[in-house]
């Protein structure tokens, strides 16, 4: 993914409760919902053990408009009620980047 520099990376890191209860449902709704919000320009996620996500945006008025979209926000509050025992959100402005492909 080549992306115009400089933009910015929203970098979730996670420990999941026990039990999907609904989480994978939610996940493939707010990615759905993330691409269609203004300044999206990408996402990547794994998980092992621990969960990261990364969502990538044009601007930080577009990271924080993100934050606060209505069903985002719902979706904040079931993770720190449901989903989550652990996270944290680190935001950053990525500058340069480079890649191996075989």
């Amino acid at each position: 993914m080549e992306l115009k520099k400089p933009y910015y990376a929203v970098i979730f890191t996670n420990l999941r409760t026990e039990g999907d209860n609904g989480y994978g449902q939610m996940a493939e709704e707010m990615e759905a919902l993330a691409r269609k919000q203004s300044g999206f320009l990408g996402f990547e996620s794994a998980r092992d053990g621990m969960g990261i996500a990364v969502s990538y945006w044009e601007s930080l008025e577009a990271v924080a408009n993100w934050k606060s979209q209505l069903d985002h926000k719902k979706a904040q509050k079931r993770g720190i009620e449901t989903w989550y025992s652990w996270y944290k959100v680190r935001i950053c402005r990525v500058e340069r980047e480079y890649e191996f492909n075989k």
